[in-house]
């Protein structure tokens, strides 16, 4: 046992994590989620389905291979809870646990066979300055970590700082996030097969803009991964 190891029981006994949905204790081993919770999580499994809810959602806006959610995100729901927690409450290790466990789901499988790079979608350096991590890319990592497939975390960039998207209309969250988005090196995508990865999609507004560069790009082919989809 380390040294590390007996500091973290020695103070998990004294202060104790709890879930953030149950409320329960968690064991060493458990990270912002008890494994009972975990197992509830409301999952899609929708990359195994082609035309699924969030394909028809994007349909006819820009040219994609296939878009998978892990989750339905609901209000007060699991999934909910455990964003808010690595968004705002710097519990990184759960972002990079969910991009793992998605990544479980999907490996072997078609969806992921033929990507060749996964990239998340980027915050803006004032708003990465402030949060001090971004929440797509401790995602993305976790799928790496799984699936082997490099990380891009600096060709495609937010070159615009934008508002929150949150509580904007489909309209507004469009006029709020369209030319924002840009590629550093354009050859870098090029005869790729990318998946963008980002935490949840609600219009899809924000997918939408990053694919614009990217299929810029010659020969590339776009797929989408996100945590949770809201419809």
């Amino acid at each position: 046992m380390t040294p590390h190891s007996i500091l973290h029981d020695f103070l998990h006994l004294f202060f104790p994590d709890c879930c953030c949905f149950c409320g329960n204790k968690l064991n060493v081993s458990e990270n912002g989620i008890c494994l009972e919770c975990l197992y509830k999580l409301p999952k899609t499994n929708n990359f195994k389905i082609p035309g699924n809810k969030a394909e028809e959602l994007m349909a006819g806006r820009f040219p994609f291979q296939r878009i998978a959610s892990f989750c339905v995100y609901t209000k007060d729901g699991i999934l909910q809870k455990l964003v808010h927690q690595f968004k705002y409450n710097n519990r990184k290790e759960i972002a990079i646990m969910l991009g793992r466990l998605f990544a479980n789901d999907i490996l072997g499988s078609e969806f992921i066979s033929s990507i060749d790079l996964i990239v998340p979608v980027p915050l803006h350096p004032k708003r990465l300055k402030i949060r001090g991590y971004n929440q797509s890319e401790l995602i993305a990592r976790g799928m790496s970590e799984v699936t082997e497939i490099s990380v891009s975390s600096s060709n495609l960039i937010r070159s615009i700082y934008n508002p929150t998207q949150t509580k904007r209309s489909r309209t507004q969250r469009w006029e709020n996030v369209k030319d924002i988005f840009e590629l550093r090196n354009i050859n870098e995508f090029a005869n790729k097969h990318v998946l963008l990865v980002d935490d949840v999609i609600t219009t899809g507004s924000t997918i939408e803009a990053c694919s614009i560069p990217i299929l810029k790009c010659n020969n590339v082919k776009i797929s989408i991964a996100t945590l949770g989809e809201v419809f």
